[in-house]
């Protein structure tokens, strides 16, 4: 067995887990806590990419361009939770639907008239662009600063949601939003703060991975619909849930594109195996969500309050 190979695509399925992590955890908290179904969160991901892409492009400093990136997109999610979000709260899902792709094309368009329609290319730090050789492995060292810094975020959002008062508000409110408001909460604040933190964290997301495919227009519009499936698979509302699905299903996805044709040509000529494999590889982790939703609908790891 190759182990290289092997260990290069474990790490790959954690950054994509990891990656998934910060697009789902944001968007778990404001499904769970506001019953807002927001399609267009994967367009933070793109902001943030060109937010990112832009201050490096003046400063040089990628870190500067996640920190400023940071703040951009923490205010324009606020902004979008002040100016529309908040009018919708207490609608229908289909409204939700209709507005939140409407913001898609809106920021699709925008992201068009003020960067262009050719991307931004992201340049890393020199210190950022080697490997480093651990015996006979060779990691990339950016895709190790992906996975830790994704671990971190994971760590400190822990923190945050299990213990600190904040999170005790944000978990009372994924699990009885009325309790929360009677108890005289300014949910306005609570919600207008979460909304802009999964905002933030989307553009975080997007800044990580910008480096390596580029900052484009709509590049947060197929990744959404996988984010949507951690949500389900971990359980709406679940910050833990997220985080374990996140790893789940970006480890089967990658591997499965790696292995399962080898897989399948035990079972089946070798011409069938790989006509089938990167279709069904494909398939995994649609088929892993129905299954969930058919014999465990709340997700694997649903919040606390909430039965089986």
């Amino acid at each position: 067995m190759d182990w290289n190979l092997l260990i290069t695509q474990l790490m790959n399925g954690l950054q994509m887990g990891l990656l998934l992590f910060l697009l789902a955890s944001g968007l778990t908290l404001i499904f769970g806590i506001m019953d807002f179904i927001n399609l267009s969160h994967g367009s933070f991901y793109m902001i943030g990419a060109y937010f990112c892409g832009t201050i490096v492009a003046y400063t040089g400093s990628f870190a500067l361009g996640i920190v400023i990136g940071l703040a951009g997109v923490f205010v324009v999610g606020a902004l979008v939770e002040w100016f529309i979000a908040r009018k919708l709260y207490r609608e229908d899902h289909l409204d939700h639907v209709l507005v939140t792709f409407g913001l898609i094309l809106i920021f699709d368009t925008l992201v068009h008239l003020l960067w262009g329609a050719s991307g931004i290319a992201i340049p890393l730090p020199e210190v950022l662009n080697g490997q480093l050789t651990l015996g006979i492995l060779v990691l990339p060292t950016y895709r190790l600063l992906i996975i830790g810094a994704g671990l971190l975020v994971a760590a400190i959002l822990y923190v945050l949601v299990s213990k600190t008062r904040l999170g005790m508000l944000i978990r009372a409110g994924a699990s009885n939003r009325n309790m929360v408001e009677a108890l005289g909460i300014n949910i306005n604040r609570l919600f207008l703060f979460v909304f802009a933190l999964g905002a933030a964290m989307a553009g975080l997301a997007g800044m990580l991975i910008a480096p390596i495919t580029e900052a484009s227009i709509g590049m947060g519009n197929d990744i959404i619909i996988v984010a949507f499936v951690v949500v389900i698979v971990g359980g709406i509302g679940s910050v833990k849930g997220a985080f374990y699905a996140a790893m789940i299903l970006g480890l089967i996805d990658t591997l499965s594109r790696s292995y399962l044709d080898l897989l399948l040509k035990l079972m089946m000529p070798n011409n069938y195996a790989e006509t089938a494999a990167p279709a069904l590889s494909a398939m995994l982790i649609y088929i892993l969500m129905a299954g969930v939703l058919a014999f465990r609908p709340q997700g694997l790891f649903p919040p606390a309050g909430i039965k089986p």
